[in-house]
């Protein structure tokens, strides 16, 4: 699993006009990416990792300060350029492997405890947020 992770004051996605999600005031916006070899275990491991990252002001986590946590799927994260100017995608998983892994992670940052609004796996969603500091980190799994 692949994580973009980046510390917001506010974040939204939208589908076909209609907000889907939402966190209005400090949180984190999760992008993740799904590989062929990712568990539902990754997933639990990643969930905790992000939820516990002081990454907040003060070098808070999202658990301590109880931060919001907008979860979106994006398998254009591993998106493979290193031949010719068109991206491969052979390294994402397909919809039927990484749509119930993307939702383990969701679940999984849940069942410790965090409030998380989510995107709409395989929509096309427009996704506005405010970077605070900028602050973006990627994580492998």
């Amino acid at each position: 699993m692949r994580a973009v992770v980046q510390r917001v004051s506010r974040a939204s996605v939208t589908v076909d006009g209609e907000v889907v999600g939402a966190i209005d005031g400090p949180g984190l916006v999760v992008l993740l990416g799904v590989t062929h070899d990712d568990t539902p275990e990754k997933a639990a491991a990643l969930a905790a990792k992000i939820w516990t990252l002081r990454i907040l002001h003060d070098e808070r986590s999202a658990a301590d300060e109880q931060a919001p946590i907008l979860a979106i799927s994006q398998f254009t994260l591993y998106a493979d350029t290193r031949k010719g100017r068109r991206p491969s995608w052979s390294a994402a998983a397909p919809g039927p492997i990484s749509e119930p892994l993307y939702e383990s992670f969701c679940t999984a940052l849940e069942a410790l405890g965090a409030k998380v609004e989510r995107g709409i796996f395989g929509a096309h969603m427009d996704v506005a947020l405010t970077n605070d500091g900028p602050v973006t980190l990627i994580l492998d799994t």
